[in-house]
């Protein structure tokens, strides 16, 4: 996606008519690479901390669940070069659905980087795999007997469980997320973003557009310019 951000490309589903934007809520970088494993200083180069590709999808289910099917292989050796390993788990599960041995796994089958609608663990592990991982967070517990995997490469549909049980006391809940296998995955410092495929080129060109209409905005603005002058004289508002 030409480097895009994951804001600039929110904004551009949005203008497509995506109630969400692609983004995949409360999900965060909790693992970098070694050579960004602290937080960037001000002025440093943090491109480096971003994931983008195809998305490889897996789906996890309660441990003991009987009705769903399970893989016919482990699901990290069917990780295809040059994906992003995307994970749904169970949204009450405190356990982590990823550890170490699987980033090692991932890397070695040239995944691009693991998100997670779930928890993580081993982080350093992760580190020295070079494998950066997003998730909601983490834990010290494994799978086993919590949860397993079920099935990989389908559709997975992500909520928010913070955003669900806010909702709940409201008359509408913040709309959940549709990923299918080989839509674009773009993580940075910002999130996540999910673009569907057959929307890639359209999201590329409001980007672009996007983008040249900040920096005009933006080099007024640095000029003295007011915020909400520069807007209108630019966005047209």
């Amino acid at each position: 996606m030409e480097n895009f951000s994951t804001c600039e490309i929110s904004d551009a589903l949005i203008k497509l008519g995506s109630p969400h934007g692609g983004h995949l809520p409360d999900i965060y970088c909790v693992s970098p690479p070694l050579a960004l494993s602290s937080l960037p200083e001000k002025g440093s180069d943090v491109e480096g901390i971003r994931v983008e590709g195809p998305a490889y999808t897996v789906k996890m289910v309660p441990f003991h669940d009987q009705v769903a099917p399970k893989p016919e292989i482990h699901f990290v050796d069917g990780v295809k070069e040059d994906s992003v390993v995307v994970i749904d788990a169970p949204l009450s599960v405190k356990s982590a659905v990823w550890g170490g041995l699987m980033s090692f796994g991932a890397r070695a089958r040239g995944a691009k980087g693991v998100i997670i609608s779930g928890r993580c663990r081993d982080v350093l592990e992760h580190r020295e795999a070079g494998l950066p991982i997003f998730a909601r967070g983490t834990s010290t517990l494994g799978q086993r007997p919590f949860t397993r995997p079920s099935e990989i490469e389908v559709p997975l549909t992500i909520s928010s469980p913070s955003l669900t049980s806010v909702a709940s006391t409201q008359s509408e809940e913040w709309p959940a997320v549709t990923i299918n296998p080989g839509d674009w995955i773009v993580a940075d410092l910002d999130g996540v973003v999910v673009i569907p495929r057959d929307q890639m080129e359209a999201v590329r060109e409001l980007c672009r557009k996007g983008r040249e209409v900040d920096e005009r905005c933006k080099r007024d603005i640095i000029a003295g310019l007011g915020v909400a002058e520069s807007f209108k004289k630019h966005r047209g508002k």
